[in-house]
Order: structure tokens, then sequence, then C-alpha cells
């Protein structure tokens, strides 16, 4: 099933995020929570890796390392443009290198655990 449902996954996932991070988000109720933005831009992009991990692993059927490594740089990447279009090109919103960690890490994480489950499944 995954086979089938990663890219339907992945690809809407990616434009929603994308969205989320250029429109104006004034109106929205704030959060408050110690970190709340950090928090959410280090798990969106940790599920933007896992996601694109699936594609590349399954779908594509690169070998372990590979689609891990494709996944990391795609998100990681993929962080880094949407920050420097959010301080481009909206005038509501501006590039915060702290969000561009934020994001990096979450996609680190992910691969780091991917990579170690990896290595799990293989000792058994």
């Amino acid at each position: 099933m995954l086979k089938k449902a990663a890219l339907f996954l992945a690809i809407p996932y990616t434009i929603a995020l994308a969205t989320a991070s250029l429109i104006n988000l004034n109106s929205m109720p704030k959060v408050e929570l110690n970190y709340g933005d950090k928090i959410f831009h280090f798990l969106a992009y940790a599920i933007l890796c896992l996601l694109w991990y699936l594609v590349f692993y399954y779908r594509m059927q690169h070998p372990l390392k590979k689609a891990v490594l494709h996944a990391v740089v795609l998100a990681i990447i993929f962080g880094i443009i949407l920050e420097v279009l959010q301080g481009t090109l909206t005038p509501y919103r501006s590039l915060d290198v702290y969000d561009a960690i934020a994001n990096s890490l979450g996609a680190l994480l992910t691969g780091v655990l991917l990579l170690a489950k990896g290595k799990i499944q293989v000792k058994n």
C-alpha cells in the first residue's frame, strides 16, 4: 500500500506546506507555547522527510541510504528555499534563520532514525 500511496501523500503535503509557509497567517490565533513555532517547523519537516523517503524507497526503489539521503537533502533545500521566498516574495512574512535550522533538524533527525531502523532490521 505504501508503494502506491507514497507519492499521493508526499506531493499534496509538500504543496500544503509551501502554501502554509507563504500565506498571510496574521489572522490565525496565536498559540501560547514556548517555541511552538519552532516545534511546528521541526515536526512539519520531519514528516516531509519521511514522506519523501517513502517515495524514494518504495516507489523509486532506491537503496535505504540513498533514499534517506535524497529525502533529507530535499527537505532541507525545500525549507531553505521557502524561508528565502518568505523574505523576498511576501510583505507579511520574513526570513527566519532559526526556522530554517528547525526545518533542517527535523529532516536530519528523521534521516538518522530511518538509518537506525534500517540497521536494526538488517541485524534481525
